[in-house]
């Protein structure tokens, strides 16, 4: 934690840097006393870039996604063991114990969700396979495969200062996780926070060296010297951002640039949910801790109230009577509902907005002119609510936005017109619709769907464990269109995609079944004798295989099948219904009755290295198969997945059904858990 009149550092090409020359003053949001100071000065952004570039985008490649994910999960595991400190430095931007909660928490817990998705979701190895393989000719001796690799250049993330942890880590963890370096670069008014953070990421030594360097301070030359293989992803105002998205750099090499900007979102309270319905009083709930949590600083936060006319006045009023009951003041005092904006000039601007909203707009409760708060040496203000009894003439009110405990209730008359006050935003990065009606949701979502990056459909039922409104969520895509800025970030393994190169492979199976280590049907099937079931994970490779010998299966066969499973249906038991059926030529055998009989041949019966089956996936069932026909089995390794930290892997068997005419009957996948052998165990402990 930085000292008061500390001059924050950089962290540029494995080394802590002091900014040279006049630096900006950074203030207690509640005291108004200097925290520290920041300046860029001096720093070789060139060199930065560089140094990303050559050192820790080659480390971070070498890695697998394994191993990189586990990387985030000792990052997350190492940050939360300083948690305290990052609390008790974060009320300095005014936040409350609770803001600060999405703020540190929250970014720890998206380190977390992104090492266990990465295990789960990808591949142990350097590339990500993005779909099943094409084929590109009749007889399939030509054929494609999309994958995805890491892109070799830095990615720069440009962050706002409402989030100075979380708004880091979330960027962070799919960009280490995809294989690229990033260079951070915090807002300056709350960069202390970042910093401290950032400094326990060094400390750890958990990172290779170059994955992360940071910039506090202006950013100076450092978009000149970005290119095609180069990513950035800005969140802030949209001024800014349209400034850096035409950077001549950025614009001349294509460079990747993500934009997430300030966004007008709304809330619907469906037609149903009137008074004394749990729906209305969620909204009014939800409402008021989007104005009040994080002093309504949020880019998630709501901003508009979009309600039926015929419950305005209810609505008002018991927003007035919440609204009223909130604590303002110091954040670290007992009893405090909302602490202080982010800086004096963060609420200056607050209220200036809120001025020119008054004169499209009633300020039903709250007060700019209020000199309790603007004599204030920390920069409090009080929730304003705003009614504006027109929202269809009057533009400033989907326009103009009051980052702050600010909100405005806009009614509509009927469903129609609730659609296109919504649009008005012009693009949100979020919108909520309150009703129990899933008709009146449904129309919401085809009314507003396109005009936004998330809806979140709120009521009794989900209300128990919904994460609300204004949460963004490791799982799910954080952007939205138009205004918003048209950007994308997290959505689970989308978020890492982002920033890796999608590349189309064209070949025969043979080369791009070993290109990719992932077996394509018409490559070449290695048959040494030895049961692919006796052998261990490393002695396994793609392509290994078996043909079964042929087994009829019997009328006698598929009775008992259902009697044992009690599937009667009658394509398998009545001759007459079957051969009334467009499909069926007579009875057919029951489609698991094949998998079963299938497993019985390809399966080795003895103790092995194969653990466990667990899983099909993809099954499907090409022909009917009648009594007294005989199925042959093509079982193939299709692919291996080694887990970093078991004595186990998966694999993935490509299972194949032909009758006797060597039609294709059925064809899946099949899912195994392998032992590792000897040759693991020996470089797991270093022998």
């Amino acid at each position: 934690m930085n000292e008061t009149g500390v001059r924050l550092q950089s962290y540029a090409r494995g080394a802590w840097h002091t900014g040279t020359g006049k630096a900006a003053v950074l203030c207690h949001a509640v005291t108004g006393n200097p925290v520290a100071e920041v300046s860029s000065e001096g720093l070789d952004f060139a060199g930065m870039v560089e140094f990303a570039r050559s050192v820790g985008g080659a480390a971070l490649r070498r890695l697998t996604f394994h191993q990189r994910a586990l990387l985030l999960k000792q990052l997350a595991l190492y940050l939360k063991q300083h948690e305290e400190e990052f609390y008790q430095l974060s009320g300095a931007t005014g936040a409350t114990r609770k803001d600060s909660e999405i703020d540190i928490a929250g970014g720890i817990a998206t380190l977390f969700s992104y090492s266990g998705k990465g295990r789960r979701e990808l591949p142990n190895a350097g590339f990500y396979l993005d779909g099943p393989p094409e084929v590109l000719s009749g007889k399939g001796a030509f054929v494609g495969q999309h994958l995805f690799v890491p892109l070799e250049g830095v990615a720069v993330h440009i962050n706002a200062f409402n989030f100075p942890c979380w708004g880091m880590l979330e960027k962070l963890a799919p960009t280490l996780l995809a294989g690229m370096p990033a260079i951070v670069k915090p807002a300056s008014q709350t960069a202390y926070l970042t910093e401290s953070v950032f400094r326990r990421i060094i400390e750890s030594g958990i990172l290779p060296e170059g994955s992360v360097q940071l910039i506090c301070g202006q950013v100076g030359d450092l978009l000149d010297h970005l290119g095609c293989q180069d990513a950035v992803t800005f969140t802030g105002s949209a001024r800014i951002g349209l400034s850096l998205r035409q950077h001549p750099a950025v614009l001349g090499n294509s460079v990747r640039f993500t934009m997430e900007a300030d966004s007008l979102n709304g809330s619907i309270l469906g037609p149903d949910a009137v008074p004394g319905t749990p729906e209305f009083d969620l909204y009014l709930t939800e409402v008021v801790r989007e104005m009040t949590v994080k002093c309504g600083q949020k880019c998630t936060a709501i901003r508009r109230a979009i309600v039926p006319r015929g419950v305005v006045g209810s609505v008002i009023d018991a927003l007035k009577e919440k609204l009223a009951g909130v604590v303002v003041g110091d954040p670290g005092q007992k009893g405090v509902d909302m602490g202080a904006l982010a800086s004096h000039d963060q609420r200056d601007e607050v209220i200036d907005r809120v001025r020119e909203l008054s004169r499209s707009c009633n300020i039903v409760h709250g007060s700019v002119e209020d000199g309790n708060e603007t004599d204030s040496p920390g920069a409090f203000l009080s929730p304003v609510l705003l009614y504006c009894d027109q929202p269809l003439e009057h533009r400033e009110v989907h326009d103009i936005e009051a980052f702050g405990p600010v909100c405005t209730v806009l009614p509509y008359d009927d469903a129609d017109q609730a659609i296109q006050i919504a649009r008005m935003g012009q693009g949100s990065l979020v919108s909520s619709i309150f009703t129990h009606d899933n008709e009146f949701a449904t129309r919401m979502m085809l009314g507003i769907g396109a005009w936004h990056g998330r809806l979140l459909i709120a009521d009794r039922d989900c209300a128990g464990e919904s994460t609300g409104h204004g949460s963004p969520l490791p799982n799910l895509v954080h952007g939205g269109p138009g205004r918003a800025g048209g950007g994308e970030e997290l959505g689970g393994i989308r978020g890492v995609l982002h920033y890796m190169q999608r590349v189309a492979l064209q070949g025969s199976p043979d080369s791009l079944s070993r290109m990719t280590d992932r077996w394509i049907p018409g490559a070449q099937q290695r048959r040494d004798g030895v049961h692919p079931f006796k052998k261990h994970l490393e002695e396994l490779q793609v392509g290994d295989g078996l043909v079964t010998p042929r087994r009829t299966l019997s009328m006698e066969e598929v009775e008992q099948f259902a009697v044992l499973s009690g599937d009667r249906f009658y394509a398998h038991m009545d001759s007459e219904a079957a051969k009334a059926n467009p499909f069926f030529e007579d009875r057919v055998a029951h489609g698991y009755l094949i998998v079963s009989a299938a497993a019985g041949l390809f399966v080795d019966p003895d103790p092995g290295p194969v653990l466990a089956n667990y899983g099909l996936e993809n099954l499907r069932f090409h022909a009917p198969l009648y009594p007294g026909d005989s199925i042959q089995v093509h079982f193939t390794c299709k692919q291996k997945v080694p887990r970093e930290t078991e004595d186990y892997g998966e694999v993935r068997w490509d299972c194949r059904v032909f009758n006797q005419q060597d039609e294709l009957v059925a064809g899946y996948d099949v899912l195994t858990l392998v032992a590792k052998g000897v040759a693991y165990e020996s470089q797991s402990t270093g022998q």
